[in-house]
């Protein structure tokens, strides 16, 4: 009687033990069984976006010919309308490069963008984050900002080989400079705990106490010069309620992000291109005191 008491808390010392060799493990074996881990079943993860995108596939095959040819005239339309913003954004390059060179002012960093397909979410009340299909392999670094057609997305926080984990903007977690468009004195956004199943929303806080919102005239947050790796003037989400602080000197409030966050299926990764170094060359008294 005695020992089939004993049985029956038999899994609860297996696990008691486990989480006590877990916990006096050093930290680089902790480390290297949860990146063995995510890569044992990063396979597993990519075949399973694969045969959604093969799902998606073979469902507009099914659509009738008159489906296909509106979505095709919709998809000529913005095509013809992408062509004009494409060219007005070169024209607008090169007029800002003109002016660095009349103004002899220093050059913005640039970019190449790395588009990769969202393999997984987790939008949960702790968890804000999105897995891509792409990582080391293809030059994500760690930190580098993630963005969309609709602005900012996020950061990316863990690279693995072939997937890197994206922390999104809504995350608790996350935090950036910003600008409230019109003003050019920088403020600070956060994420905030979003429940499931709801619009996601951040936080702004170092308001100066001069700006004003209402909920039916929302001002547009964007992503500011301060925030490094991110460029200049993405949207974040719109402000939609200011309260004055506890300081009594700036004001905090809630943003509203784009509630696409959550179904995101194509995102762009923002990796700095690294200029070369110039070669110092030698001076005039070094080439005299190598000939003598």
């Amino acid at each position: 009687m005695a020992l089939k008491r004993l049985s029956q808390f038999k899994p609860l010392v297996v696990l008691l033990v486990f989480l006590v060799a877990w916990w006096v493990a050093p930290v680089l074996i902790k480390r290297w069984m949860q990146t063995g881990f995510y890569e044992f079943q990063a396979p597993m993860m990519i075949a399973e976006s694969h045969l959604e995108d093969l799902q998606s596939y073979w469902t507009m095959r099914g659509q009738s010919k008159r489906e296909m040819i509106e979505a095709g005239r919709d998809l000529a339309r913005e095509n013809a309308r992408l062509t004009v913003r494409l060219q007005d954004n070169r024209a607008l390059g090169a007029e800002i490069g003109r002016l660095e060179t009349l103004l002899d002012l220093p050059s913005h960093p640039d970019f190449r963008y790395e588009v990769a397909r969202v393999a997984r979410r987790d939008m949960t009340a702790w968890w804000q984050q999105i897995t891509i299909r792409k990582g080391r392999n293809h030059g994500i670094p760690v930190g580098a900002a993630v963005i969309y057609k609709g602005g900012v997305v996020g950061r990316v926080r863990e690279v693995h080989a072939n997937t890197a984990i994206v922390e999104l903007i809504s995350s608790s977690g996350f935090r950036m400079a910003a600008n409230v468009v019109g003003e050019d004195r920088p403020v600070t956004y956060q994420g905030l705990l979003n429940p499931p199943f709801s619009n996601p929303m951040g936080e702004v806080l170092n308001v100066p106490a001069s700006v004003s919102v209402s909920p039916s005239q929302p001002l547009r947050l964007v992503s500011s010069r301060l925030g490094g790796i991110f460029p200049e003037g993405l949207t974040i989400g719109e402000v939609v309620e200011l309260t004055p602080g506890s300081d009594g000197f700036f004001q905090q409030g809630r943003v509203q992000l784009n509630p696409d966050l959550g179904a995101l299926r194509e995102v762009a990764v923002v990796i700095p291109i690294e200029m070369p170094t110039a070669v110092e060359l030698p001076s005039a008294s070094q080439e005299a005191s190598d000939g003598n």
